[in-house]
């Protein structure tokens, strides 16, 4: 998973700096389309992948401010 993670986040920096450069010097119109596409793919494709590979085998609950995590806190004189 890692693998396809950093593979598309080098094909979406690719798309970037190839819309950058046809806004540049080509078609102004077809570098928006593409810098639209690589910004959306970013968004909606690889920060998801991303995010489940981070969260993956990771409990929610140690993350949240419950009664228990706030009196652990306490206990270890974090204020």
């Amino acid at each position: 998973m890692n693998t396809v993670l950093k593979i598309l986040g080098i094909l979406i920096l690719i798309a970037l700096g190839t819309g950058f450069y046809y806004r540049t010097f080509e078609d102004v119109l077809l570098g928006d389309r593409i810098i639209g596409i690589a910004v959306l793919a970013s968004a909606f494709v690889l920060m998801p992948i991303f995010l489940y590979v981070r969260w993956k085998g990771k409990k929610l609950k140690d993350y949240t401010l419950t009664k228990e995590n706030m009196d652990k806190m306490k206990d270890r004189g974090i204020d």
